[in-house]
C-alpha cells in the first residue's frame, strides 16, 4: 500500500483482503473504522475498529427484531463521520416501510455512534434493537492477510456497560455504553423501544479503548455535532491556518476540498511533543507513520501548510537511525520506513521501527530544503541540519557499499522487503521480459532523489554562509548526473534502465520511474525530449493517468499492484517532472493530458483519488476501474492534486531571498485558481491565476514576484 507493499511480513506481495466496493472507512489520527454500507462490522470481515494497529471491535452489528436493516444512503461530509441511513424491511404484505432508522458514527480515540428512529407512521411502533459487539484485539497486519483467526475477548458485564479485554495482553480493552439504560449481556446491547406516530427515539453509544494506564478519552459527548467534537475543532482550525485553494472548474474545486478534509483527517498529532502534526499514510492498512509517504506528502502539501513538513522532519528525525540491526534494517543516518504499534509488531517487523527503505533517506534532505524555501522557521530548519547531515553521510556510505556512486539496496535478512524503493511488492521491479533482478539493486528515481538532495543542501549551506560546502555538494552532484546519464540511458530504446541490477545490468523496462527522474531534475534536457516522446506514448499513458509499467512490457498486468496500475501521487510527480521541463516541446501538452484524465478518475471516484487504480485504457472502460485493496483515503493520493495545482501555477516560493515565482500554464478548463491566505513565512499573501495573468495581493515591497 501507499507505494508500500501491502504487508511487510511477505515481501510486498498483496493481500486479498482489503476494501471492496460496498465498504465505509472512517479515518482521524491514528485511529479508523471499516464497515459496510449499513455501518456494520461483521466477524469474519477485514472491518473493525482499529486503534493503535489493533482490532479493538470486530464485530459492531446493529438488529432490528432480529433483522438486518436496509440500506438507502451513506453521507461523510468529513473523513472521520457518517450517516448511514436506514430503515425497516416493510412488512409483510406491505411495500413501503414507515421506520427510518439513522446512524451517526464518529471515529476518534474511539467511536462514538448516535442511533435515531424515526417513526413516520400514523400510529405507534413497537421495536427491538440489538447491537452484537465483540473484539479480538488482533494485529493489524493479523487482520489485513486473514490471519485473525477466531480470537474472542473476554467479556463482563458492569452494571449497564460492556467491557472486553484481550486475553493474551489484559492491558488492551474496549469499554461500551449507551445514553439509554440497556439490556446489557455478554456480547449485546439491546433496547425494546416504543416510538409514537411521528416521534423518535435516540440513544448515544460510545466505544471506548484503553490500553494500559493510558486515560481513557472520549470520542464525543453524547448529542454533539460532529463540527464541535475534537476532530471536528481539528479539522476546523487546520481549515483556519491553511491556504484556501479555490477553482472557477468546479470538479477541481470539489477535488481540492476533499483533499483538505482528507489530509486534516489523516494528520496525526504528537501530544508529548506539543501537539506536533505529521501525516499517517493512508487507511486502512497504514494509519501510521511513513518515511516515504509522509515525505512526499507533506512536501506535497507544503502549498496548504508548511507546519506538516516541519512536524514530519522532526518526527523522522527523533527516529532517525543510530546503530546497525540487521533485524530491523537499522543504519546510522538511515529514515525510517514505517513505525507500528501492533500487538504483534515485534514479530512482524523486528520491533515498532522498520528501516528497509532506499528512498526516505534522500527525500528527507530535499524536504528540508523546501520547508526553508516555503517559509519554515530558520531555528528549526537549523535544529534539523545535522539529521540531514547524518543523511547524506548514510547515502555515502551504507546507500553506496560497493562505492560505484550509486545507492543501492538488498535486503538484511530474509524478513525485510525484497523491493525498497516505492514499488516494494516483489515483484515491481523487473525487466522488458518480465525478469526479477538479482540484488542489490540501485533504481533509477533513487539517483535523482540523491542528486536533488545533494542541490538541496548546497543550498541550505549557502544560506547559512557556507560556501564551500555548497560548492562541495554541487560538484558531486554534477558528476552524479553525468555518471548516470552514462549507467542507465538506453539509447536504443529512448528512455532510462529503471535500474541497475546486482551485476550492473541494466533494466531495460519501460516505467513510470522515469517520470520521478524528471521531477528530481537529473535528466538532461538532451534525454528529456525523448523521455517525453515515450511517456506519450498509449502504452504508457490510459487516459487515465501515466502505468507503473507500459503494456508493451513482459510483466504488463493492468490488474496488478506496481506493473501497469495507475498511481496518482505517481502521475502527479511525472507532471511536476513535466512542468520542470516545459521548455521542451510536448511536455506542457503532455503534462495538461494526464493532469486532466487524473481529475477526471478523482471526479469518478467521488472526488477522492484512491491509492491506485487498475492500468486499462480509457479506450476499453470509459470510467476507472478500481483496484480492490486500494486504500482510501491515501494520503500522497489525497495529496496529488495539490501537486498538480503548484506544478500548472509554476509555484516556487523563495522565503529567504524574498523571491515569489510564478509561472502558469493552466489547463483551459480550470478557469481561475486562487490561494488566498498563503503563509509564507511572516508574510500572508492572496495569489490569484487566470490563464496567464498573475495578481499577487498583499506582497511586501521587499519581495520580488518573477512572472516570466
Amino acid at each position: 500500500m501507499n507505494g508500500e507493499a501491502p504487508t511487510a511480513l511477505n515481501g510486498g506481495e498483496p493481500s486479498n483482503l482489503g476494501v471492496s466496493g460496498g465498504a465505509v472507512t472512517l479515518v482521524e489520527g491514528s485511529t479508523f473504522c471499516l464497515s459496510d454500507r449499513l455501518g456494520d462490522v461483521e466477524q469474519g470481515t477485514p472491518y473493525g475498529l482499529f486503534y493503535r494497529d489493533a482490532r479493538v471491535l470486530s464485530r459492531w452489528e446493529l438488529r432490528l427484531d432480529g433483522q438486518r436493516p436496509e440500506p438507502l444512503s451513506v453521507l461523510s461530509p468529513e473523513a472521520f463521520t457518517a450517516r448511514f441511513i436506514l430503515r425497516r424491511p416493510p412488512r409483510a404484505g406491505a411495500a413501503d416501510s414507515t421506520l427510518l432508522i439513522v446512524r451517526e458514527r464518529l471515529v476518534a480515540d474511539g467511536l462514538r455512534e448516535t442511533i435515531t428512529v424515526e417513526n413516520l407512521g400514523r400510529e405507534t411502533t413497537a421495536v427491538d434493537l440489538q447491537l452484537h459487539v465483540d473484539a479480538d484485539f488482533a494485529d493489524l497486519f493479523a487482520v489485513k492477510e486473514g490471519r485473525s483467526g477466531n480470537g474472542r475477548a473476554e467479556v463482563v458485564v458492569a452494571d449497564v456497560e460492556l467491557l472486553l479485554h484481550d486475553r493474551s495482553d489484559r492491558t488492551r480493552a474496549l469499554a461500551v455504553s449507551s445514553s439509554e439504560t440497556p439490556a446489557v449481556l455478554p456480547g449485546s446491547l439491546s433496547w425494546r423501544v416504543v416510538v409514537p406516530a411521528g416521534g423518535s427515539w435516540q440513544t448515544d453509544i460510545v466505544a471506548q479503548p484503553s490500553m494500559g494506564t493510558q486515560p481513557i478519552h472520549s470520542a464525543g459527548r453524547p448529542g454533539e455535532q460532529y463540527e464541535f467534537s475534537e476532530p471536528g475543532r481539528k479539522i476546523a482550525a487546520w481549515r483556519d491556518t491553511a491556504t484556501n485553494i479555490t477553482a472557477d472548474n468546479m470538479q477541481l474545486a470539489m477535488v481540492l476540498e476533499q483533499t483538505e478534509s482528507d489530509l486534516g483527517a489523516l494528520q496525526i498529532h504528537d501530544d508529548a511533543r506539543g501537539g506536533r502534526p505529521f501525516v499517517a499514510a493512508g487507511a486502512p492498512w497504514f494509519m501510521t507513520l511513513f518515511g516515504r509517504d509522509s515525505l512526499l506528502t507533506a512536501w506535497m502539501a507544503l502549498p496548504l501548510d508548511v507546519g506538516l513538513a516541519v512536524g514530519t522532519l522532526q518526527q523522522l528525525a527523533e527516529m532517525q537511525g543510530q546503530r546497525v540491526n540487521p533485524l530491523t534494517e537499522e543504519e546510522p543516518g538511515r529514515i525510517m520506513h514505517e513505525m507500528r504499534r501492533g500487538p504483534a509488531s515485534g514479530a512482524v517487523l523486528g520491533g515498532e521501527t522498520y528501516y528497509g527503505t532506499v528512498d526516505a533517506t534522500p527525500l528527507f534532505v530535499m524536504l528540508l530544503a523546501q520547508a526553508r524555501r516555503w517559509g519554515a522557521d530558520v531555528e528549526a530548519v537549523q535544529a534539523l541540519l545535522p539529521a540531514a547531515d547524518a543523511a547524506l553521510a548514510w547515502i555515502a556510505d551504507y546507500g553506496d557499499r560497493d562505492g560505484d556512486g550509486f545507492v543501492e539496496y538488498r535486503r538484511a535478512t530474509d524478513r525485510g522487503l525484497i523491493n525498497q524503493g516505492w514499488k516494494d511488492s516483489f515483484d515491481g521491479i523487473n525487466d522488458a521480459t518480465g525478469r526479477l533482478p538479482e540484488a542489490p539493486i540501485a533504481l533509477c528515481e533513487v539517483q535523482g532523489y540523491v542528486y536533488a538532495a545533494l542541490q538541496a543542501r548546497a543550498e541550505l549551506a549557502e544560506e547559512f554562509g557556507d560556501g564551500t560546502t555548497a560548492g562541495y555538494l554541487r560538484d558531486r552532484a554534477a558528476e552524479l548526473r553525468t555518471k548516470f546519464a552514462e549507467a542507465f540511458w538506453l539509447p536504443e530504446k529512448g528512455w532510462f534502465a529503471v535500474a541497475l541490477d546486482g551485476n550492473k545490468r541494466r533494466l531495460d523496462a519501460l516505467t513510470s520511474n522515469i517520470g520521478h527522474c524528471l521531477w528530481s531534475g537529473i535528466v538532461t534536457d538532451d534525454h528529456a525530449a525523448t523521455v517525453i516522446g515515450r511517456l506519450a506514448a498509449t502504452d504508457m499513458d490510459t487516459g487515465f493517468g501515466l502505468r507503473t509499467l507500459a503494456s508493451s512490457m513482459g510483466a504488463y498486468n493492468p490488474m496488478s499492484y506496481h506493473n501497469g496500475s495507475v498511481w496518482p501521487h505517481d502521475t502527479a510527480i511525472a507532471v511536476a517532472g513535466l512542468l520542470r521541463y516545459r521548455h521542451i516541446p510536448g511536455a506542457i501538452e503532455l503534462a495538461t493530458r494526464l493532469a486532466e484524465g487524473l481529475l477526471d478518475a478523482a471526479v469518478a471516484f467521488g472526488g477522492r483519488l484512491p491509492e491506485l487504480f487498475c492500468g486499462f485504457p480509457r479506450t476499453k472502460f470509459s470510467a476507472p476501474v478500481p483496484y480492490p485493496t486500494s486504500c482510501s483515503p491515501q494520503a500522497w493520493a489525497s495529496a496529488a492534486p495539490l501537486l498538480l495545482v503548484r506544478s500548472f501555477l509554476g509555484l516556487d516560493p523563495d522565503v529567504p531571498r524574498r523571491t515569489l515565482t510564478v509561472l502558469p500554464h493552466l489547463p483551459l478548463r480550470w478557469g481561475r485558481v486562487e490561494l488566498t491566505d498563503m503563509r509564507l513565512g511572516g508574510t500572508i499573501i492572496d495569489l490569484a491565476v487566470e490563464g496567464d495573468r498573475v495578481t499577487a495581493s498583499n506582497l511586501p515591497d521587499e519581495w520580488r514576484l518573477i512572472t516570466h
